[in-house]
């Protein structure tokens, strides 16, 4: 009976050493977001939160260059995005995303060796112009999402060829078959923390253009039209966006009135900029260089890998827990300034003029 017993005390340990493997380990800490009795608190776990801290640790800064001297787009050829910067500042540039994005493969991430430096040969450098693009859009065009401390390719890529966190349009999990499994989600999809809802809810909301709000403004449903399956969706996105940002719903959210946005913390207004912020650059810059991309970097159904917001939080409140990386690199902080118009018909006009000395009738992008 005593060893019966014990077999089924070492059963018993092994099972809730199991349980309690996917808890935080207690004590908690908790952050006073609003008046108390209200349940308005930031839970946050110690042993949680160390790990975010070592997670989102920058590299230290190139030393930084003058911005005198010749442009590169008057040295360098096929330079479209960066070619107002000097040399000094776009040799620089070039390094510093080159060990944010492609540290192993070096300069031949997005270069052929023995190839000249204009060749837009790869796939990855005509990628990586419009990515620059889209970075210098963010931080010019949508401060009120990444105010001060901004983004750089650093932020997202974290010294990977493409960011860890990425998604494409979803393919339906398989489950078995019957009404009861049809009508219930599956539980293992990372989109949504792992809950039970609805496992893609970014292409409702962060690539079509739908508004993340199903509540009525009525008791009843009278002249309400969201229906529960919305609502789902719209939960599903809101646990990507606690498990992105590693919060709890009162960072945005009043605990008395979820819906009520003059009783909601500023960080709602911040979040809606950044669900439209990202939508933008889904359709604006990420889905058009699908023309570009080699079927490994599609999805199953043929699309670009996108972003959302653990794209750039991965589980912190502010990506890389606020390092202003920009200060260091402030050439990414606002789209390449636009040509002078007399300054473009000069240069259209030494193109054409280049182009019929070579006996060709186009020449070659500076």
């Amino acid at each position: 009976m005593k060893i019966i017993n014990m077999k089924w005390f070492a059963s018993a340990a092994v099972l809730g050493a199991a349980l309690l493997s996917g808890c935080d380990i207690p004590p908690q800490e908790t952050v006073q977001r609003g008046y108390r009795g209200t349940g308005m608190e930031a839970v946050y776990s110690p042993e949680v939160l160390a790990d975010i801290v070592a997670a989102n640790q920058v590299p230290e800064a190139i030393p930084a260059v003058s911005s005198d001297g010749p442009k590169a787009g008057d040295i360098y050829q096929n330079v479209e995005v960066l070619g107002h910067l000097s040399v000094g500042e776009f040799t620089r540039l070039m390094a510093a995303i080159t060990e944010w994005v492609s540290p192993e493969q070096g300069c031949n991430y997005c270069h052929v060796a023995g190839e000249g430096f204009e060749a837009d040969t790869l796939y990855t450098k005509k990628v990586s112009r419009v990515m620059i693009a889209m970075t210098q859009n963010a931080n010019e065009n949508w401060g009120a999402h990444v105010g001060g401390a901004g983004v750089t390719c650093y932020t997202c890529h974290r010294g990977n060829n493409v960011p860890e966190y990425v998604w494409t349009i979803g393919v339906p999990p398989r489950h078995a078959s019957g009404m009861v499994h049809q009508m219930q989600n599956v539980a293992h999809q990372e989109s949504n923390a792992y809950a039970s809802l609805p496992f893609d809810p970014f292409t409702r909301y962060l690539l079509e253009d739908n508004a993340a709000r199903v509540a009525g403004d009525t008791a009843l449903p009278t002249g309400h039209e969201s229906t529960i399956e919305s609502t789902e969706y719209v939960y599903s996105l809101m646990m990507h966006y606690s498990d992105a940002l590693g919060v709890n719903c009162t960072h945005c959210h009043n605990s008395r009135a979820f819906a009520a946005w003059d009783q909601s913390n500023s960080e709602r207004v911040k979040a809606w900029h950044g669900q439209q912020m990202v939508k933008e650059m889904n359709n604006a810059y990420i889905n058009p260089t699908n023309a570009w991309l080699p079927a490994y970097r599609q999805g199953p159904l043929g699309d670009a890998q996108k972003v959302n917001c653990a794209t750039c939080h991965q589980g912190a409140y502010q990506p890389l827990l606020g390092a202003n990386m920009l200060a260091d690199y402030p050439n990414l902080s606002r789209l390449a300034p636009a040509q002078e118009p007399a300054a473009a018909m000069e240069e259209t006009t030494e193109m054409e003029s280049a182009s019929l000395d070579n006996g060709s009738t186009s020449g070659e992008a500076h």
